[in-house]
């Protein structure tokens, strides 16, 4: 039998298919238009969730590009890059049977590939590419694209505040779980908080040891 990206059956692949996701919001839903320009799938789960900030790198509108709030099974979220252009951590996953990893589903255009590349800072070794299966809208995404860390940090890194209003910002207006945004704010929140109370010690022990020098 032959499978229609319509079918509860259609099994997507990175580069397998050849229509371009164009949306209208029928609450969480994103209904596909199909096109001839060649495309791959990519998970989000960072500040490329939100297309607003994605829109930076490709020059144009993501919007349409959006297929729909997506779930990987097997992975957890963690800080465990400084980003150079931020100088603050950045959002990495790593392999955790028992975690799952909220994010957003884009079906891009193959144009875009090096410029993507580009972003997550393959070219420098920053981030990798990875194949993972991806759940969305009751159909399962094989072989879709999502960057990994190559170098991690032994202990996460707290974010900026930049950086934490841009991947909440994605994360709600996408249409992640409200459950899964309140934890995801929390938990970079949690990380600046250590962070401030590491710095805030360490001005404590300079002023000590100071004293004790006279």
């Amino acid at each position: 039998m032959n499978h229609t990206p319509n079918t509860p059956a259609f099994i997507a692949t990175e580069t397998g298919t050849n229509y371009t996701s164009y949306y209208h919001q029928h609450g969480s839903h994103w209904q596909p238009k199909e096109t001839s320009e060649p495309s791959f799938y990519y998970f989000a789960y960072g500040s490329c969730m939100c297309p607003v900030d994605l829109k930076r790198t490709f020059g144009e509108n993501t919007h349409h590009y959006v297929v729909g709030t997506g779930l990987l099974e097997g992975y957890r979220l963690g800080f465990y890059r400084r980003s150079l252009r931020r100088n603050c951590g950045a959002l990495d996953v790593v392999p955790d049977v028992n975690a799952r990893v909220e994010g957003v589903l884009y079906q891009l255009p193959w144009r875009f590939s090096d410029r993507l590349d580009e972003r997550e800072e393959v070219p420098r070794n920053g981030y990798r590419r990875e194949s993972v299966t991806i759940h969305s809208q009751g159909r399962v995404y094989s072989n879709v694209r999502t960057y990994v860390v190559i170098d991690k940090l032994p202990q996460e890194l707290a974010p900026n505040d930049w950086y934490l209003n841009v991947v909440l910002r994605g994360a709600v207006t996408c249409g992640l779980s409200e459950e899964y945004c309140w934890n995801l704010f929390n938990h970079m929140y949690q990380l600046q908080v250590q962070q401030k109370s590491l710095i805030a010690l360490d001005k404590i022990k300079n002023v000590c040891n100071y004293g004790e020098q006279f």
